[in-house]
């Protein structure tokens, strides 16, 4: 291959790829959240890759997300089947962006064959036309949860989100949190009762939902663009700046009431949040890790109540790590029946690069590998094999070294790698049934039988 021909290998940009440990510790993070969601009766499904796409972009779908579309690549030689490999204008195809919006179509085409409520979770990789940069990637996995039911969905489902997602971030151990509750017919409720045509309503709600990226004089000059007065402006910066307590802030909600007692909408958004505020604490959730927050609606048209962003406090800077909240048409949308919803998502791999970047969190050793077995000289290779077995019977990750290098050599691999504890076992300790058991950390050796080696390096694990 001459210099010209020379192939471009490099990862594509915003497409992650992660080095043993940093996949272990997805792994790690994976299996934490699933087994929170699990204790919860969220039962687990996948979806495909690809959806068609006005699946995608049906009434609104899409939000501000940029869609990667699926194009047929076929060889020089035939191209002739090009038409047929190609999709039609109606069935026109993309990666999905999301969980939520292919779950819809998966109730649609499963209606009949599922329970409700239906709780699922999902850990799939999905796919955005971001811009790529530290942080944010154009192909991450997230770990969603949603609660669908059939022409109706209590309100305690709602409660039960914030008590899964403080068992989630208190597993993973990352430091405080904060759980930010809103209501989105609270913001519409406030912004008719001032005034607002019902065409402005959905555009200032995702004004002011950037308000932490753009700032308030961003999102001043973007209201006035829209077209609202000075007045109705200045009284939706100072509503979302309410705070307090979470009983301070639905104090001051049921005050505002009384002043506009035929604001319909605002009154069964407050009515909402008091019971969904009810469940959550009646699930044991510590008022020091939920507030009330009336700057966040969440960008997404289909949301249409309860929203919910997540916060690390001392990091805000991180942004949301955990966000969702409930909608009322996105099912319906291709069923015909209302099928309200409610749920949650994570998106891990940003996430895990966020707190990997923050010194929140670490990777892991790049193997799993407990004990790994040294090999002193090939023909006690029978020898080396059966003590592994046994120690993986017992439960003990282990390797054995095959590899005929210096023993140094073999021990400064096993501390690379991160492996805490190794075997020797050389002709003297092979004839009297012992072995030599190294601690890699403290360099520390102890002489073992090996018939106890499993419960010494058990003992030494713990």
């Amino acid at each position: 291959m001459t210099k010209t021909d020379k192939i471009n290998f490099s990862c594509p940009s915003g497409f992650p790829e992660f080095l043993p440990g940093e996949k272990r510790l997805e792994m790690y993070l994976i299996d934490t959240i699933r087994q929170v969601f699990e204790r919860y009766g969220f039962t687990p499904i996948e979806t495909p890759a690809v959806e068609r796409l006005e699946v995608l972009q049906a009434k609104g779908n899409q939000g501000d997300n940029i869609i990667y579309g699926l194009q047929p690549i076929l060889p020089p030689n035939r191209q002739a089947e090009k038409e047929q490999a190609g999709e039609s204008g109606s069935e026109e195809r993309a990666l999905k962006f999301d969980q939520t919006v292919p779950l819809a179509a998966y109730i649609a085409r499963h209606l009949n064959e599922l329970q409700f409520p239906f709780a699922r979770y999902q850990m799939d990789i999905v796919f955005r036309g971001e811009r790529a940069k530290a942080g944010r990637y154009r192909q991450f996995r997230q770990c969603d949860i949603d609660v669908v039911g059939r022409n109706k969905l209590s309100l305690l489902y709602d409660a039960q989100i914030p008590a899964i997602i403080a068992e989630i971030f208190t597993a993973i151990n990352i430091g405080d949190f904060l759980i930010r509750i809103n209501n989105r017919k609270v913001l519409s409720g406030f912004f008719e009762s001032i005034g607002l045509d019902e065409s402005k309503i959905m555009p200032s709600i995702r004004i002011v939902d950037a308000g932490e990226k753009i700032g308030e004089a961003k999102v001043k000059k973007a209201l006035l663009a829209e077209g609202l007065s000075d007045e109705q402006v200045e009284q939706i910066l100072a509503f979302t700046k309410i705070q307090g307590s979470v009983d301070e802030v639905l104090a001051q909600l049921n005050a505002m009431l009384e002043d506009k007692p035929d604001a319909q909408v605002l009154k069964t958004g407050i009515a909402e949040l008091e019971t969904v505020i009810t469940g959550v604490r009646n699930l044991g959730v510590s008022d020091r890790v939920f507030c009330l927050d009336l700057s966040i609606a969440r960008g997404l048209d289909y949301y249409t109540g309860t929203v919910y962003e997540t916060t690390l406090v001392g990091h805000e800077a991180l942004g949301s790590i955990c966000s969702g909240g409930r909608y009322e048409e996105l099912v319906g949308m291709f069923v015909g029946d209302k099928m309200p919803g409610v749920g949650i998502s994570i998106g891990l791999t940003r996430l895990m690069s966020r707190l990997i970047q923050a010194g929140i969190l670490e990777s892991f050793s790049s193997t799993p590998a407990q004990v790994m077995v040294v090999n002193m000289q090939s023909d006690l290779m029978p020898l080396y094999l059966d003590v592994s077995q046994k120690l993986r019977q017992a439960g003990i990750s282990t390797i054995t070294s095959f590899e005929e290098r210096s023993v140094g050599k073999q021990l400064q691999q096993a501390d690379k790698r991160g492996i805490p504890l190794c075997v020797i076992i050389g002709s003297e300790e092979a004839a009297n049934q012992k072995c030599g058991l190294k601690n890699m950390k403290t360099g520390e050796q102890i002489a073992v039988k090996i018939e106890q080696l499993a419960d010494e390096v058990t003992k030494q694990l713990t």
